[in-house]
């Protein structure tokens, strides 16, 4: 079941963050779809809820250092 969750991301900086999180967030399995609004610090996401949650999506944005 496809979901649409808008996370807050601290720390980015340019398009290279921007980028970082995009790629972090694409490589998970589920994920449909990612947009990273680098001005207003958020990402946009939809995803496959049956196979990730909220905290997974968290997590790859931390691991990716934001």
């Amino acid at each position: 079941m496809s979901e649409n969750i808008v996370l807050r991301i601290e720390g980015m900086s340019c398009k290279h963050c921007q980028a970082a999180v995009e790629d972090a967030l694409k490589k998970l399995e589920g994920v449909e779809s990612v947009k990273v609004d680098l001005k207003e610090g958020k990402s946009y996401i939809t995803f496959d809820s049956s196979l990730l949650t909220k905290e997974n999506l968290i997590e790859a944005v931390v691991k990716a250092g934001y």
